[in-house]
């Protein structure tokens, strides 16, 4: 669900951890604390894991000493702010098979998107890059659905003008829905975009800071107490 799924996604992002969004109940727990020990994997900072802290929505960070994943460190969450819940999360994953065959499930682009809608510098540049990657690999024949993905989560204005230009009906039901600053791609307004994008992006950071506030007094109490 971070810099990895980016990478299959073809928004290559170095990553020097790997996050995993995990369904929170005790047996999965158990398989996973299992995983971890194979890992001689440990905790490194408050929380400890526990199903009350996944669910709160706090992540657990792990480094990893096995001698083929030294150094590793390991990010787990089970919440995140804005992310649907676990089952739909699981529900429309991507399924991708590696040359040797290993199964790797990520974080469907939609929901990897809507994830990175953080309070982070880092994680907006990689949303415009992700949208980027994924129009260039269905240049062919985008789908509407496609087309409506693009055009809900767009990054740049030239983009957005460009889609609503292409997919004009799809781009005039968003702007009078949950997307109003599509009206300045329709009329090919870039500095009305510009704003509406700096805009969104605020409002989006000013959300997950409040999210966190309570999180992060909690973890505080957890160093202190």
């Amino acid at each position: 669900m971070g810099g990895q799924a980016c990478v299959f996604y073809g928004a290559a992002e170095f990553s020097r951890d790997t996050d995993f969004a995990i369904l929170a109940d005790a047996a999965n727990l158990e398989r996973l604390d299992a995983a971890l020990r194979e890992l001689q994997a440990s905790v490194i900072a408050v929380p400890p894991l526990s199903l009350e802290h996944l669910q709160r929505g706090h992540a657990v960070h792990f480094r990893c000493r096995h001698p083929e994943a030294a150094g590793l460190r390991v990010d787990v969450m089970s919440k995140m702010r804005g992310v649907a819940e676990f089952a739909e999360l699981w529900e429309r994953r991507t399924t991708l098979q590696g040359e040797d065959g290993t199964i790797y499930e990520l974080m469907s682009l939609p929901d990897l998107v809507q994830a990175k809608k953080t309070q982070r510098d880092k994680d907006w540049p990689m949303i415009r890059r992700l949208i980027e990657a994924d129009r260039v690999a269905c240049r062919g024949t985008p789908s509407s659905e496609q087309a409506r993905f693009w055009l809900r989560e767009g990054r740049t204005p030239e983009l957005l003008v460009e889609l609503a230009r292409q997919f004009p009906l799809e781009a005039a039901a968003l702007a009078s829905g949950p997307r109003s600053l599509l009206h300045a791609a329709l009329r090919g307004d870039a500095a009305g975009l510009e704003s509406g994008l700096a805009e969104e992006e605020r409002a989006e950071r000013a959300a997950d800071r409040a999210y966190w506030v309570p999180l992060k007094q909690e973890l505080e109490r957890m160093r202190h107490a």
